[in-house]
C-alpha cells in the first residue's frame, strides 16, 4: 500500500501569487521512494493521494508589515489613509520599523500630493509633524483585538462562512489539487496543507493524514508605478494614465522596452545574500517579473537572460494571451556546459495588433569568431584566439511591419517597417576587446540591413558596458577615438586598425533625451538621476558590488523621434533593500521604456 514519509515545502513564506507546491515523499507498494503524483484517476494498489489546503482563519483579524510582511503590524499611517495609498503600504510592526521606512514611506505621500496636487494646507499639516520618533499624528495602533474597519471590505467579513471550527479557529478549504497559489483573500492567514492515502473503492481515508502549516502568506510586494515623461514637449499625462484600448501609444506611436530579467539560474543566495530567499525563487520571480512587463504596455519587448524552458513554458504562453508574438534566439552552447534548457537568450515580443513579422536574423558571435580567426590569424593561433572570443553571445535582429498609420507620413499607403536588434553583450570586464568586437560586428550587420532598404532601426539590450566606454562609444559616436583607454587591451589585434572601428548608422541613445528637455513636473528629479557627463542614466544595474549603466536602448534618429521615456528609479529607495533584486523589483536591472514616433522619410 502507499504510504507518506514526508512532506515539506520548499519556500516557508507563502507569497501572494506564488505558487505552492509541497514536497511529497511517498513509498509504493514495491518499497520504491518516489515523489511521483498518485491521482484518482490512476491508483496504484488501490489506493491514490487526496489533497487539500485550507486557510486558518483566526476571530483575531490580522495586518502585515509593509516592510517586514512576515511580521504582524501594530501601527497605521494615518497619511496613507487619508491620500488614499493602497491600505498594505499603511502598515508597520513597530515604531522604529515606521522610523527607519520614514524616509522612503513619504515619496508614496509626496506621488498621492502631487497626483491630486489639491489638498493644499491640510496634507502640510499632516504630514509635517511627523517626527524622527515616529510619535505624532501619522502613527495610529492598531489594537489587540485588531477590530479596526480597514481590516474588512467594508461591513462585510472578509470571508464566507467556512466548514470548521476548532479554538477560536476557523478553517476554510481553499483548494483540492497538490499546488495551491495564495490569494489576497489569504493574507495574514496560515495556511494548512494535508495528504492522505486513500482507498480509490470506498474513497475513504487510509491510516492519518499527513499536515504542514506555512507561515502567515505576505503580500506581493507592489512598486510603486514608474511614470512616463514626454520629452518632446507635449501635454501627456504619467504611466498610470493609459488609454481605454490597453495602450500607452497614440496613433503613430510605438513604445519599446528592453529588460534583463536575471536568468533563474544566475539568482543565486550566494550572489544575491541581501535577497530572501522567498523573493529570489523562480516561481515568484516569475509572476511579479511577468506583472511588471505587462503593466507597462509596450508595444515591443526586448528581455534578455530569458531561460530557454521559461521561454517556451511562460513567457511565450504568457504574453500569448496579453496579444504579443514571441521570437527567441537561444545563446549558443560551447562555453555552458549546463543544462542546455537552462541556457538563456535574447526574447523578442510584439502585439499583433500593432505590427507584422517580415523577417528575423539570428547573429551568433562565436560563428563570427570563427570566421574572423580563419579569415586573418594562422592555425597555430587560432585556438587561443577562440578560447577568448567564443563566449556564446547573441543577438536576434527583427525586422516588422507597422500596422497603425504613420501620421504626417510622405508617401500615405507605403509599408512602414522597423528594425528591432536585441542583444546581450559578454559580461566579463576584462575582456573589453570582446565586448567592443562583438558590438562592432552587431552594427555591420545592422549597417547591412540599412543599406538595403530604408528602414529606421532600434538598438536594445544589456551591453555590459558604461557610459564612455569604447563599445558606448561606438554606439552612440560612431567612432572609437585611437587613444580610448579601452583599445589597449587587445592581445589578439582584432580592433587594428582603429580607424576601422565606426559605423555609419546615425545612432542616439534614448534615454540621452532626459538632458534635452527643458523645465517641468518631475523633470528635476530626472535630471539628478541621469549622469551630466555622459547624458545617460546614473544606473541601470544596481547589486551590492556594482551600481551603473549597462542598459541602452539606441534609435536612429534619421527616421525616428522620442516622445516620451519611463522615468529612472532613484538609488537611495532602491538601497533600502541594499541592491536588486529584492522583494519589489525581481531583476537586477532595471527596465527601460521609450516611446518613439517615425519621422517623415525625405523624398528622392
Amino acid at each position: 500500500m502507499l504510504s507518506v514519509l514526508r512532506v515539506h515545502l520548499p519556500s516557508d513564506i507563502p507569497i501572494v501569487g506564488c505558487e505552492l507546491t509541497p514536497y511529497v515523499l511517498l513509498r509504493r507498494p514495491d518499497n520504491a521512494v518516489t515523489t511521483e503524483d498518485v491521482p484518482e484517476s490512476a491508483p496504484i494498489d488501490g489506493h491514490f493521494l487526496r489533497y487539500k489546503w485550507y486557510r486558518i482563519q483566526s476571530d483575531r483579524k490580522v495586518a502585515v508589515c509593509s516592510v517586514h510582511p512576515s511580521e504582524q503590524a501594530t501601527l497605521q499611517c494615518l497619511g496613507c489613509v487619508k491620500a488614499k495609498i493602497p491600505v498594505a503600504k499603511s502598515y508597520h510592526c513597530s515604531p522604529k520599523c515606521f522610523s527607519d521606512a520614514w524616509q522612503h514611506h513619504r515619496v508614496l505621500h509626496d506621488r498621492a500630493a502631487s497626483a491630486v496636487n489639491e489638498n493644499g494646507n491640510e496634507e502640510e499639516e499632516l504630514f509635517g509633524r511627523f517626527n524622527s520618533t515616529g510619535s505624532g499624528v501619522i502613527n495610529a495602533s492598531l489594537s489587540g483585538s485588531a477590530s479596526n474597519s480597514s481590516l474588512t471590505n467594508g461591513s462585510t467579513p472578509l470571508y464566507p462562512a467556512a466548514v470548521t471550527r476548532s479554538g477560536g479557529e476557523t478553517w476554510f478549504e481553499v483548494g483540492r489539487s497538490k499546488t495551491y497559489t495564495p490569494s489576497a483573500d489569504d493574507i495574514g492567514h496560515v495556511l494548512k496543507f494535508e495528504c492522505v492515502v486513500v482507498d480509490a473503492e470506498t474513497k475513504l481515508p487510509v491510516g492519518h493524514p499527513n499536515t504542514l502549516l506555512t507561515s502567515r502568506v505576505i503580500p506581493a510586494p507592489s512598486p510603486s508605478p514608474r511614470r512616463l515623461f514626454p520629452v518632446n514637449g507635449s501635454d501627456m499625462n504619467m504611466m498610470g494614465h493609459i488609454d481605454s484600448d490597453g495602450r500607452i501609444s497614440s496613433t503613430g506611436t510605438f513604445s519599446v522596452l528592453s529588460y534583463n530579467i536575471l536568468s533563474d539560474v544566475y539568482a543565486t543566495s550566494e550572489s544575491y545574500s541581501y535577497c530572501p530567499s522567498w523573493a529570489l525563487s523562480w516561481a515568484y520571480r516569475r509572476q511579479n517579473l511577468l506583472r511588471e512587463i505587462i503593466g507597462y504596455r509596450a508595444d515591443i519587448v526586448c528581455l534578455q537572460e530569458v531561460q530557454n524552458d521559461h521561454f517556451e513554458e511562460f513567457f511565450a504562453p504568457e504574453l500569448d494571451k496579453h496579444g504579443y508574438q514571441a521570437l527567441y534566439k537561444r545563446k549558443t552552447n560551447e562555453v555552458y556546459n549546463g543544462n542546455p534548457h537552462t541556457i538563456d537568450g535574447c526574447a523578442t515580443f510584439f502585439r499583433r495588433d500593432r505590427f507584422s513579422h517580415v523577417k528575423k536574423y539570428e547573429v551568433e558571435f562565436n560563428k563570427a569568431a570563427q570566421s574572423l580567426t580563419d579569415a586573418i590569424l594562422p592555425s597555430a593561433q587560432k585556438k587561443n584566439a577562440l578560447n577568448r572570443l567564443v563566449k556564446d553571445n547573441v543577438a536576434l535582429i527583427v525586422v516588422l511591419e507597422a500596422k497603425f498609420s504613420n501620421q504626417g507620413a510622405d508617401t500615405p499607403g507605403k509599408r512602414q517597417l522597423l528594425c528591432v536588434a536585441n542583444t546581450h553583450v559578454n559580461v566579463h570586464q576584462e575582456l573589453k576587446d570582446v565586448k567592443l568586437w562583438q558590438v562592432h560586428t552587431l552594427l555591420k550587420g545592422l549597417e547591412k540591413i540599412a543599406a538595403s532598404a530604408d528602414i529606421p532601426m532600434l538598438v536594445c539590450g544589456d551591453f555590459n558596458s558604461v557610459p564612455g566606454s569604447a563599445p558606448h562609444a561606438l554606439l552612440a559616436m560612431g567612432k572609437v577615438e585611437p587613444v580610448h583607454p579601452d583599445l589597449a587591451v587587445d592581445p589578439l589585434t582584432i580592433l587594428r586598425p582603429h580607424t576601422k572601428l565606426t559605423h555609419q548608422l546615425p545612432l542616439v541613445s534614448a534615454y540621452s533625451s532626459f538632458a534635452r528637455i527643458g523645465v517641468g513636473l518631475g523633470m528635476e528629479h530626472q535630471r539628478r538621476r541621469m549622469d551630466p557627463t555622459t547624458n545617460e542614466p546614473l544606473f541601470t544595474h544596481c547589486t551590492r558590488d556594482f551600481i551603473g549603466t549597462l542598459d541602452y536602448i539606441f534609435y536612429t534618429a534619421d527616421s525616428l523621434s522620442v516622445e516620451s521615456l519611463l522615468e529612472l528609479l532613484d538609488e537611495d529607495s532602491l538601497r533600502k533593500d541594499t541592491a536588486l533584486p529584492s522583494p519589489e523589483w525581481s531583476s537586477d536591472h532595471i527596465a527601460l521604456l521609450a516611446e518613439f514616433r517615425c519621422k517623415p522619410r525625405a523624398r528622392r
